[in-house]
């Protein structure tokens, strides 16, 4: 008589599927992240923790144990801070981005015209290229003032 031993053995470890699918989670949150937001999100936490010491320090001044009434004006002070100065902290951060940005690209830009700069000291072509497209810009602005 024969027997035959048939065993399933898994193709893929289970292990090796959860930390896949744990990177692939990771990966996915990280592609959802807006870092103009966070960074928003940042500057009015520490906007409103500045202010929330400040009123403490104010509060402080006149409780003369009247504990709940202090807390009540914090937490008041608090969420009131973060309704008003939500919308100004990620335009002021927008701003910031924005501004960055452009600088880098201008510095971006003015490296790649210094090298091009340094190619047409050593190459004549390369000087009269620069020459030419120096001319055809200065006849299209003597143009667009007449």
């Amino acid at each position: 008589m024969t027997a035959f031993a048939r065993v399933d053995h898994p193709t893929e470890h289970l292990g090796v599927v959860r930390a896949e699918r744990f990177v692939n989670e990771v990966k996915h949150a990280a592609s959802r992240f807006n870092g103009a937001r966070a960074a928003a999100s940042l500057l009015l936490a520490a906007i409103v923790a500045a202010l929330m010491v400040v009123a403490n320090q104010v509060v402080d001044t006149w409780t003369e144990g009247h504990l709940l009434a202090a807390w009540i004006v914090l937490w008041a002070i608090a969420f009131a801070s973060l309704a008003l100065l939500a919308s100004p902290a990620k335009r002021a951060v927008a701003a910031t981005r924005a501004g960055l940005r452009r600088w880098n690209a201008s510095r971006v830009q003015a490296e790649e015209d210094r090298k091009l700069w340094e190619v047409a000291l050593t190459d004549a072509r390369v000087m009269a290229d620069i020459s030419r497209a120096m001319s055809a810009s200065a006849s299209r602005d003597i143009k667009a003032y007449y």
